[in-house]
């Protein structure tokens, strides 16, 4: 058997550049369509495969932007003019009888690795690799070659083809990359290094690592030798980024996919449609010009009502409201509806009145974004019925890595075949279609509650809380500033002093020179700038000089003063409140984040940034009621794993830590010291986060033996968190995603990797984020139950903050029992555990007071 493994993106951008000003009457780009279905028949044609499946890279960022956020940074956007060609590139594959191949965490290098991998692995079985990119020739091997499109015309890459060009094995080209970077893919390399040294260094050494082993004996200059010395780092790193990965988790069958045939209508339907008529011809099909009018128009005109006075009746028609408004400064200034099929209207009079009546109609609403929505309701007093359906928050659910959900990336993975529509229709459109689909996949996944009575009723209250805001005190505020800026002007004299010479001690580069130079103090990790400054250095170099610890204080209070004084007075609103954003479709664990201020982020573990939270003040006649979750990680912890113990000890009352330290340390209850609990804490709290014996090491300053055999003594006594950490773990690799007791699901698309780096970390990740992403979902319950019972009550006070594990509601002073005793109730029931959640609740004028 032979397959065909097409890289899609690659020949679809050589096909945009190499072909230019092609399009339809309509004046619809077909440039890369056309050079790419040309390229396809010639390929089919010479290599006469059984199966052809072409690999495309998906919009989600993959392991290897995980690792190195600067990856392929330097791109340019794709094109408008190719970006609507892309998908009309994939269908015309699968109506050819191709099949389509992308998979969400990795590129189509890994997926073309992976088929050449099968081929390579399974008896018969042949593989050709075509592309533009030289990345692919590591993968040619005795049953995988590459066929590369040159300008020269295209070449085939068998082993012996490699050997002869390059010198090497055709897997040594990952060790050359790892040397001289890729500039295209922003990939670092060893900076002062080109392909030509590269090259002569692998043929010589054989690999990197041989390389790095024995680099004061290799064959090579003082200065390539200093330069691979220096970025020893960045040359390991580009190594991982550089190399293929051959085992993508994904179907392939291509016995199955041999049984694919050409859809021959559909097929000469699409190349008439969008005029491919040489292909057509090549294809075999009749150009004459009386069958040419049969093909449908591109777009068939639709039928847009422009402010209809009867619009609430027309929607009352259609049964279910889909409204996509156009936002300028959190105003709406033009809304688009779907009326039915090919029935729009646009209202750009009088949109709160119109909203107003949409809003109060007594059936279903979908949108795209409903918090905007709920939060123009709320400023403006509109009254509205039920809640708004989200197809923003559904693909989150479905695929929570993405940065964005834009309706046409959503059409393209949900429903593909969708009629089209004119551009500035068209996603209106796609509202129905898209939820429905998308409430299929979430019903299948067993996510209908997750969507229906987390996420969606959540997004009310996050708008509610966004606009009712938290008071700050400003004047307080500057003279706190002015505070810390004298205490800024006086440790930046002493830091002089301590010098004996004025430098910036904001520049890594003038504290590098003081210290390690002028000073003579111990060096740490190097860096492309220099000897490395930051905290972790700096911490360790506390005992050898008073400066260093000058230093740390001058930076934390020059961090408080710009980023939460500064930058906290520039979000105060005229009312005297910020209104912070919370974003709801960010973080992968299901967190709420914040921004504009970061209030999530106000600094606690100091004594000085903790006086931050006074400057957060209730209203007059208020008080601020604040509610914290105790222990809520390592109460679910125990339910999750069913940990005996641990349940025992939470149903007792008992102190936790303390209990932890009395069954590892082997010391009765009554006589642990504060020193061992302490070290149980770390532990507790680290097995959460599955936290390895070094890091353990490091936090509570014992030697790695002895955290390793704190560990495995923790683990012996809680026998119930070990099993379910190694049954999280085989769950994750035998499914590839691990999820909440909620069914909130965490892709783990690294888990069978075979680099140690990255095979760990997402085990750890199998531990820990049923645990933490379940503690997000029983908050968020928390939230909606709080915010219905003050609403339902016809309570003045209202929620007005969300952090971590904690809420803080701003109450009337005349409600404040009441409001504390619906608070800790609808918390503590916020789900039904097997062990009882517990809340902690205090009230106060500012926010420090509130935290008791």
């Amino acid at each position: 058997m032979k397959i065909l493994a097409i890289d899609f993106n690659s020949l679809m951008n050589r096909s945009f550049y190499a072909i230019r000003h092609l399009s339809t009457k309509d004046g619809l780009e077909t440039n890369a369509l056309f050079g790419f279905a040309k390229t396809y028949q010639k390929l089919v044609a010479a290599h006469q495969p059984d199966v052809v499946v072409a690999a495309y890279d998906l919009r989600a960022p993959t392991f290897r932007h995980k690792m190195y956020d600067a990856y392929k940074g330097n791109r340019s956007p794709m094109p408008d003019e190719l970006r609507p060609q892309m998908p009309l590139g994939r269908e015309f594959v699968n109506l050819a009888g191709g099949t389509v191949i992308g998979i969400e965490g990795y590129e189509a290098d890994d997926v073309l690795g992976t088929i050449g991998n099968y081929a390579d692995n399974h008896l018969d079985t042949f593989c050709v690799i075509a592309t533009g990119d030289r990345d692919s020739l590591q993968l040619v091997s005795e049953k995988t070659s590459v066929c590369l499109a040159t300008n020269k015309g295209d070449i085939l890459f068998t082993p012996d083809k490699v050997r002869e060009d390059y010198g090497l094995e055709p897997k040594q080209l990952i060790e050359v990359k790892a040397l001289m970077g890729d500039s295209s893919d922003n990939i670092p390399g060893v900076k002062g290094i080109g392909e030509k040294t590269a090259l002569a260094l692998i043929t010589k050494n054989g690999s990197l690592q041989n390389i790095l082993d024995n680099l004061d004996s290799i064959e090579a200059t003082p200065r390539i030798k200093n330069l691979i010395s220096e970025h020893r780092e960045e040359a390991v790193m580009s190594r991982t980024l550089g190399e293929i990965n051959c085992h993508v988790p994904m179907e392939f069958n291509p016995e199955i996919l041999a049984k694919k045939e050409r859809q021959t209508d559909a097929l000469e339907e699409f190349l008439r449609r969008y005029e491919l008529t040489s292909v057509l011809e090549s294809f075999g099909f009749s150009k004459k010009e009386e069958q040419l009018t049969f093909a449908a128009p591109t777009v068939k005109p639709c039928d847009v009502l422009e402010n209809p006075e009867n619009l609430c009746a027309l929607v009352q028609e259609a049964g279910r409201l889909l409204l996509l408004p156009e936002w300028e400064k959190s105003e709406p200034v033009k809304l688009r509806i779907h009326l039915d099929g090919r029935k729009f209207a646009v209202v750009t009079e009088q949109i709160a009145k119109m909203l107003s009546e949409l809003l109060a109609l007594p059936l279903p609403k979908i949108t795209l974004d409903a918090k905007p929505l709920y939060r123009f309701a709320m400023k403006n007093g509109i009254a509205y019925s039920g809640e708004l359906d989200d197809v923003k928050l559904q693909a989150y659910l479905l695929s929570n890595s993405d940065k964005s959900y834009p309706i046409p990336d959503l059409v393209q993975t949900y429903c593909p075949g969708m009629e089209n529509f004119p551009e500035e229709l068209r996603d209106t459109a796609a509202l129905a279609p898209l939820f429905d689909a998308m409430n299929e996949i979430l019903s299948e996944k067993q996510m209908q509650f997750l969507y229906g009575e987390i996420e969606r009723p959540l997004c009310e209250v996050l708008a509610s809380m966004e606009e009712e805001g938290f008071l700050v005190d400003e004047q307080g505020i500057t003279e706190f500033g002015q505070m810390l800026d004298n205490r800024i002007e006086t440790l930046k004299s002493e830091l002089m002093e301590l010098a004996g010479q004025e430098f910036n001690p904001n520049s890594p580069a003038h504290l590098s020179e003081i210290l390690f130079n002028k000073l003579g103090l111990p060096t740490g990790k190097k860096t492309k700038t220099g000897y490395s400054t930051d905290v972790d250095v700096l911490e360790k170099l506390l005992p050898y000089h008073p400066i260093v610890g000058k230093i740390l204080e001058y930076r934390k209070l020059s961090k408080l003063s710009s980023t939460y004084v500064t930058g906290l007075k520039k979000c105060i609103q005229p009312d005297g409140r910020v209104h912070s954003t919370f974003n709801q479709t960010e973080t992968r664990t299901g967190r709420i984040s914040s921004s504009d201020p970061n209030v999530q982020n106000i600094p606690v573990r100091t004594e000085l940034g903790a006086e931050m939270r006074k400057f957060f003040v209730a209203k007059e006649g208020c008080t601020l009621v604040d509610a914290d979750y105790s222990q809520i990680e390592l109460r679910v912890l125990a339910a999750i794993s069913g940990d005996k113990n641990m349940i025992d000890g939470f149903a007792k009352g008992a102190d936790i830590h303390r209990m932890t330290a009395s069954q590892v340390f082997h010391i009765p209850f009554d006589e642990v010291p504060a020193e061992l609990r302490s070290r149980s804490k770390a532990i507790n709290f680290g097995i959460v986060y599955g936290i390895s014996a070094f890091s353990l090491s490091q936090d509570i300053h014992v030697t790695v033996k002895e955290a390793k055999k704190y560990i495995e003594d923790y683990l012996h006594t809680y026998s119930g968190v070990a099993a379910y950490m190694q049954q999280s773990v085989e769950k994750a690799r035998e499914l590839g995603y691990v999820e909440t007791i909620f069914h909130r699901p965490r892709y783990l698309p690294d888990i069978l990797s075979k680099k140690p780096a990255l095979r760990g970390f997402s085990e750890r990740v199998a531990m820990n984020m049923p645990i933490q992403g379940t503690a997000a979902d029983i908050i968020k319950l928390a939230m909606i139950r709080v915010y219905r019972r003050l609403r339902d009550e016809k309570l003045q006070s209202r929620l007005i903050l969300q952090v971590h594990d904690e809420l803080l509601v701003e109450a009337q002073e005349s409600e404040a029992e009441q409001v504390m005793a619906i608070v800790k109730e609808e918390m503590e029931h916020a789900a039904d555990l097997a062990v009882k959640l517990s809340v902690d609740i205090h009230q106060g004028k500012d926010w420090y007071q509130a935290k008791g």
